[in-house]
């Protein structure tokens, strides 16, 4: 039975998914309780997700340790692994994919973040990973990176949907919904389906772990849910725009805004802020797992977000008149997201390497439903 909280953000056609998958969690039930429970409706993951799972439980250690001897590369376990898992995710959330008529009920899985400057690999292992999967409800996770700005369009107009990853501003956002635009031309021009999913992920928390020791308190934790609402803001005018309209017309769907980075790094802050602060229409926010059980604990699932932006832009001018340069901080954040992910693929490449040192058991007996 859902709680009050979730049952309000439903109400205000809020999606909320979870930003976890690990075999443990597949296992135990505990994503079918978060379906059941919470009303979760899709997840996301990341590397950094994947190489915690490994440093902190035994689930993989077995099959990682049986390869040690097959021709596989560390990258390509990895990718049998986590679309393993996935896979599992996915029928869990094909009805509300089937119910929503693609709106809803996605997992994700991200390309190789060495990947993030380079748009043609970037694009050939998009299509690779989403054939190999074979699921109809899979996002392929594409950094928002000027390279991967034209990936994206690329493999939208290839018919693949896409996860917009590593957005920080809304220039960034307007380049996202750009690159989705010119994908789904594409294929208008050539007469094909419009229906390709994808979302644009705004990621909100290393916003105030940026700049919290550079603003007076009163601004703390304050500015991350500012550059949400500016983009929200203009998530609005594209929708709006004559050129979504003539796309929607001929029957595409709309890259929905997703709210990521969403747990509470201040531990003076509220454990939800970034739940509460960011309910709006047709958005999803997929929180740590934490964060989405307090939010069902204690949250509150009133509407706090309007199209004009609300206190953004006061808070956002504080900024400028302290000497902050917001577009190019947003900038620097990508870049330092895209390093952070290309540091948690390593780390994450050296542990599969390291457990497949021993021996383990035959690989086929370790793919359990």
């Amino acid at each position: 039975m859902t709680t009050p909280s979730i049952t309000a953000l439903r109400a205000n056609k809020q999606s909320l998914w979870v930003d976890n998958i690990n075999r443990s969690m597949l296992d135990s039930g505990t994503l079918a309780h978060y379906i059941q429970e919470f009303g979760v409706t899709g997840l996301t993951s990341n590397p950094t997700i994947f190489d915690h799972a490994l440093h902190t439980g035994d689930a993989y250690d077995a099959i990682l340790q049986e390869t040690v001897h097959q021709s596989l590369s560390n990258e390509e376990l990895f990718f049998i692994l986590a679309l393993h898992d996935l896979s599992r995710a996915s029928r869990l959330f094909q009805p509300i994919h089937v119910g929503t008529h693609g709106r809803d009920g996605w997992v994700s899985l991200e390309v190789s973040p060495l990947l993030a400057n380079d748009t043609v690999v970037t694009v050939e292992q998009a299509l690779k990973l989403h054939a190999q999967a074979g699921l109809s409800n899979l996002l392929i996770k594409i950094p928002g990176t000027p390279a991967g700005v034209s990936a994206i369009a690329q493999t939208i107009a290839s018919g693949v949907p896409v996860n917009v990853t590593l957005l920080f501003s809304p220039d960034h956002y307007r380049l996202a919904a750009s690159a989705y635009m010119t994908g789904l031309e594409s294929r208008l021009e050539r007469g094909m389906d419009l229906r390709v999913g994808s979302v644009a992920s705004i990621f909100i928390s290393r916003w105030d772990q940026a700049i919290q020791s550079r603003v007076p308190p009163h601004l703390h934790n304050r500015v991350g849910i500012a550059i949400a609402r500016s983009c929200y803001t203009a998530y609005q005018e594209v929708l709006h725009s004559d050129r979504w309209l003539r796309l929607a017309h001929a029957g595409a769907q709309p890259q929905k805004l997703l709210w990521a980075s969403t747990g509470t790094k201040d531990p003076q802050a509220s454990d939800v802020l970034y739940v509460e602060s960011l309910i709006a229409p047709d958005t999803i926010n997929t929180a740590p797992e934490k964060t989405l059980i307090a939010f069902s604990e204690h949250g509150r699932g009133e509407p706090a977000m309007s199209a004009d932006g609300g206190d953004s832009g006061a808070v956002l001018h504080a900024l400028a008149e302290l000497g902050i340069d917001v577009p190019s901080l947003g900038d620097q954040l990508q870049r330092d997201g895209a390093n952070a992910f290309v540091d948690s693929w390593n780390d994450l490449m050296q542990t599969i390497a390291d457990k497949r040192s021993t021996a383990g058991r035959p690989i086929a007996s370790l793919f359990k439903e």
